[in-house]
Parts: structure tokens; sequence; C-alpha cells
């Protein structure tokens, strides 16, 4: 039998690979025909007050800058993957994988959880650690494995194909503010072509730009309603601490699962995300708190980034004696008999039902959020 049969030839990697970029390089033609159209049919060509094209393109440029940096940046930010201090030793893994018993699978995980200095909330529907059987190590809070990605990765929002990235702790900051400049734009585009687009209809233009004028406000419209749901839909998400994935399935805590877990006040939520320096909130630049492996919750009295030790990016050797102290108080409890909260059992990876990968389109009106099963 040939050595290769049944494994993906090079070619065929590369095409996939390939289309997985169409997405991006279709609203990228969008952008680019957006701005001939808006600039030059209709702010060089029939817009006829010399200052209402001035104020016209100012503000079409700041706007179409922000846009497309803060959509630079969400595709080409990479993706946080679970530090090698989660990797669970080859020899617990094959215990791990081999033990039927889910008492004895519990046992292996909290022994390799207490090597760790940074305490372990989240948990499994029938109170155990959370682990990958693919990337064969312990999962931080919030982190799941993307089957698009191949990786498990830090606080998983979902994978987008209209960026071919994962949305998730690195690069959500530049998401959101991806969805709220494009609404801006659309509607900008939308607002100030309208009178244009009326004298269209009242025959009232002449020439083949015309068109383009038609066109550039009926595609601002369209995408305006699918944009303004979805924006608004992740400022919800925002405001109270949950990712799309936290969304459909409530994270799971020892005391079962709780789908405020992680929310800490609707500021402080907001601060989560686009930090604590407020000329930076709107700029497509990183601020967003912590190091995506350990996070607060509301259950854990005075808990915040401040007192964890640590508002900004830091790397998770530079948080070890800061945790520490936290790690120890969990030990007491990881070892305690935890009760079932379901009928779910701990076999490879033990939440394959938390870590479906949610392609959520950002211009789906309907919000068709479909879960795509791990590979």
């Amino acid at each position: 039998m040939p050595p290769n049969l049944g494994k993906p030839c090079a070619h065929c990697i590369l095409c996939v690979k390939l289309f997985k970029w169409f997405p991006v390089v279709f609203i990228t033609a969008i952008i680019a025909w957006s701005y001939y159209a808006y600039v030059i049919q209709l702010c060089f060509l029939t817009v006829d007050s010399i200052a209402e094209k001035v104020v016209y393109l100012f503000l079409y440029h700041i706007f179409l800058a922000m846009l497309v940096w803060s959509y630079w940046q969400t595709i080409f930010t990479d993706i946080r993957s679970v530090p090698k201090e989660f990797k669970i030793p080859s020899s617990d893994m094959e215990k791990l994988l081999k033990e039927s018993n889910e008492e004895c699978q519990r046992v292996i995980l909290e022994n390799v959880s207490k090597e760790l200095h940074v305490p372990i909330a989240c948990r499994t529907f029938s109170g155990c650690i959370r682990f990958c059987d693919k990337c064969h190590h312990i999962k931080p809070d919030r982190a799941h494995h993307c089957s698009v990605c191949g990786v498990c990765v830090l606080k998983m929002d979902h994978h987008c194909p209209w960026v071919n990235n994962c949305v998730s702790f690195s690069n959500y900051k530049f998401f959101i503010l991806f969805l709220g400049y494009a609404l801006i734009y659309c509607v900008f585009i939308a607002a100030t072509s309208l009178q244009y687009f009326i004298q269209f209809w009242k025959n009232n233009l002449e020439g083949f730009g015309r068109f383009h004028i038609l066109f550039l406000f009926f595609v601002a419209i369209m995408f305006a309603i699918s944009l303004v749901s979805l924006f608004g839909y992740h400022c919800y998400l925002v405001s109270v601490n949950r990712s799309t994935l936290e969304s459909f399935r409530a994270p799971v805590f020892r005391t079962g699962p709780d789908k405020d877990g992680f929310s800490l006040g609707k500021y402080a939520n907001f601060a989560e995300i686009f930090g604590d320096d407020k000329r930076k909130w709107f700029l497509p630049l990183f601020t967003s708190l912590g190091d995506g492996v350990n996070f607060p919750t509301h259950t854990q009295p005075g808990s915040s980034y401040n007192s964890m030790g640590s508002t900004t990016q830091t790397s998770l050797g530079e948080q070890v004696n800061s945790y520490k102290t936290a790690n120890d108080d969990s030990n007491g409890l990881l070892t305690q008999q935890h009760p079932a909260w379901g009928d779910q059992t701990l076999h490879g990876d033990s939440t394959a039902s938390q870590d479906e990968v949610s392609v959520l389109t950002p211009f789906d009106s309907s919000f068709d959020h479909q879960l795509n099963h791990p590979v």
C-alpha cells in the first residue's frame, strides 16, 4: 500500500488554502470598487459644489482608513495558541487516553493541573478539567480547539471565513472595530449618495457613471442592514463578557454552568476588550487586558485584572508569581469530589460540544451561526 494513501496531496492543501482567501478577496474587491464609485464617479464627476466635495472626500478617507486598518489587523494578527506550560506529559497523556474510568481520568488531570501556576476555573459537564486529545494539553479557561486552524485558540470566539482567521483573544477588539467602521462606512456612503440616487430615478443624472452611483447606494444599504444586527450582537456580547461560543453554551465552573461567570460589570467587561487607555479605545491597536490564559470571574471576591497582577499583555512566565496564591487556594477545591452536571463522559476531547467552530459570517443578516464539528 502506498505510504501516502489517504493523506491529502500538497496540491490539494494549496488549493484549500487559496480557496479560504476568496471571501477576503471578495470583500477587498468590494471596497476597491466602492472607492472608485464614490471618489471618482460621485465626488469628482457628479458633485458640483467644491465645499461639498471637500467635506465628502475628507470624511470618506477617514472612515476608509479606519476600516482598512481594522480589517488588516483582524486578518493578519496571529492567533494565540495554548502555552507549552499546559502540555500534558506523554506518559500521562497515554494513561489518560487508555483509562476508561472517569474518576481515574479526573485524578490524572488534577495531578497535572497542580503543576500549573494558573488556576483553572472551567470544567466539563461532568466536572472534570478540560483537555484536548488533539493538542495534548490542558485547556486554559475560555480556550477551544478550532478545526480550521488545527490548534487550540485562547479565548476563541469563532472562526470567521470573511477574515480567514480565528476571532479570538488577540484580535477580538480589531474584529469589533472592523464591524463598527464598516457600518459607519456604509451608512456614510448611503447618506451622502441618497440625493444623487433620487436624481437618478428622476432622470436628472446622465452618463454611464450614474449606474455606479445606483449600485453604490444599494450595496451600501444592504451591507449596512447586515452589519447593524451583527455589530449590535457583538456589542451585547462585550457588555456581558461572553464569546460567541459561550453564548451558545454557558461555561461550566465547579458550581455548574454559569452564562455570566466572566461578567465583571459593563465597564469592566468593556475594558477587558478595549483596555484602560481611553485614547486607544477606537484605534486598531492591541490594548486588551490580561494574557488570554487567566480571566477573573464574578464569583471570586475582589476579582479583577489589577488584583491578578497584570493589566497588560505579558507572558505566562512573568505572571507565575502573581498567580501562585490563587492557585494554592484553588488546589484544595480541585481534589474534592464534584457532582456530575450531566451525562457527558470524559473520553478523548472532553469538551467536543464546546469546541465546535462557530463560523459567523459578518454579512449574514439572518444571523445563521453554523457550528462546524472538529475533524
